[in-house]
C-alpha cells in the first residue's frame, strides 16, 4: 500500500553525499530517531536532510511532505507492535495481546506517540491491524456493524491510554515527579471536612499516579465477553 505514493520515478537512484542510498525506509528510521532524541520539532526536511547527508528536497521524492512521512512513521510503529502475532483460539486473550502490543511500542517510541497515536495512516500495517482485530470480534460472533463499532472502542482505548502514558514518558524527569507526588503530597494534605470522599480512599491515592492502561483494558474485555454471542 505504500508503494506508489511517489512514483518510482521520482525516488533517488544515487547515493547522497555521505555515500548513503535513499529509501523510504532509511528515512523512516532517521525521523523516528531525530524525533526520539530532539522531540516533535525535529520532524523537518532540513533536519533530515543533515542528519542523512542529502539535498532536503530528496525527502520529497519519497514522501509528499513532513504529514505523509509522520504516517509512514506511525505505520512502522504499528508494524512493529504486530510483528510475530498469531491468533489463538482465544479471541479475548488475542484482544489483551493486541492492546498490550500496541501501548508497548508507542511506549518505546513516547514522543511519535503524542503525534501519531491518534492518525489514520491508510498504510498496509495499520489495515493489516484492523483486518485481525475485527476478524477477532466477528470469530466470537458478533455482527458486522457491532464488530465495527466493538473494534473502534477497543483500539482507541488501546491508544489512547498509550499516547496518554507515552506524553507523560515524554515529560523531563522533574516533571513527571511533581505530578506523581501531588497524589502523595497536595492530595494528603486535603482537609478531611471539606473532601469527605478523598479523605475516605486517602491511603489509595497514589493509585492515580500509575496507568490505567491495564485496569481499562480489563474491563473493556469482560464487557465484550459478556456480550459476545459464541
Amino acid at each position: 500500500m505504500t508503494e506508489g505514493r511517489i512514483p518510482v520515478e521520482r525516488r533517488r537512484r544515487k547515493p547522497t553525499k555521505s555515500g548513503v542510498l535513499l529509501s523510504a525506509d532509511l528515512i523512516v528510521d532517521c525521523a523516528l530517531r531525530l524525533v526520539g532524541q530532539h522531540g516533535p520539532d525535529a520532524l523537518s526536511v532540513r533536519r533530515l536532510g543533515a542528519a542523512l547527508g542529502c539535498d532536503p528536497s530528496a525527502v520529497y521524492r519519497y514522501f509528499h511532505n513532513t504529514d505523509d512521512l509522520l504516517l509512514a512513521v506511525a505505520d512502522r510503529i504499528i508494524g512493529e507492535s504486530m510483528a510475530g502475532f498469531t491468533r489463538s483460539d482465544d479471541w479475548v486473550a488475542d484482544l489483551r495481546t493486541m492492546a498490550r502490543r500496541i501501548h508497548r511500542a508507542y511506549s518505546e517510541h513516547p514522543r511519535i506517540a503524542a503525534m501519531a497515536a491518534y492518525r489514520v495512516t491508510r498504510r498496509i500495517n495499520e489495515v493489516k491491524a484492523v483486518e485481525t482485530g475485527i476478524g477477532l470480534l466477528r470469530s466470537a460472533g458478533f455482527d458486522a456493524a457491532t464488530a465495527v463499532r466493538y473494534y473502534a472502542a477497543f483500539v482507541d482505548t488501546a491508544l489512547g491510554h498509550a499516547a496518554l502514558d507515552a506524553s507523560h514518558l515524554a515529560l523531563p524527569p522533574e516533571r513527571r515527579a511533581q505530578d506523581h507526588s501531588a497524589w502523595t503530597d497536595t492530595y494528603q494534605a486535603l482537609p478531611a471536612d471539606t473532601y469527605p470522599q478523598l479523605d475516605a480512599v486517602r491511603a489509595h491515592l497514589p493509585l492515580m499516579a500509575e496507568s490505567s492502561f491495564e485496569t481499562a483494558l480489563g474491563l473493556l474485555l469482560s464487557a465484550l465477553a459478556a456480550q459476545a454471542p459464541r
